[in-house]
């Protein structure tokens, strides 16, 4: 049994990663970021998206948060508790 390469994958090897194109529209301070960002790797002080990545965490904690407290409430004890302070908020005299 033979495996089967796609072509893609085996002629990988022979070519060279490409250097990032060069523009005329970009000027020289924005092509030395765009070469240093590829060719150094990333730029741990950037902090683009660090809000949106809060938030997201932020949120994932309230629905665990709300997901334990509904598991609590829907215990017989705890609605027994509740039904018993409503109703005394709710008696008059």
């Amino acid at each position: 049994m033979t495996a089967t390469v796609h072509p893609e994958v085996r002629d990988q090897d022979q070519y060279p990663t490409p250097e990032p194109p060069s523009s005329p529209a970009l000027s020289r301070a924005q092509d030395r970021v765009l070469h240093r960002s590829l060719s150094q790797g990333p730029d741990w002080h950037d902090e683009t998206g660090a809000q949106t990545a809060e938030y997201g965490i932020v949120t994932l904690a309230a629905v665990g948060f709300a997901g334990v407290l509904a598991v609590i409430l829907a215990g017989a004890d705890v609605q027994g508790l509740l039904l018993g302070i409503v109703q005394d908020a709710l008696s008059f005299g």
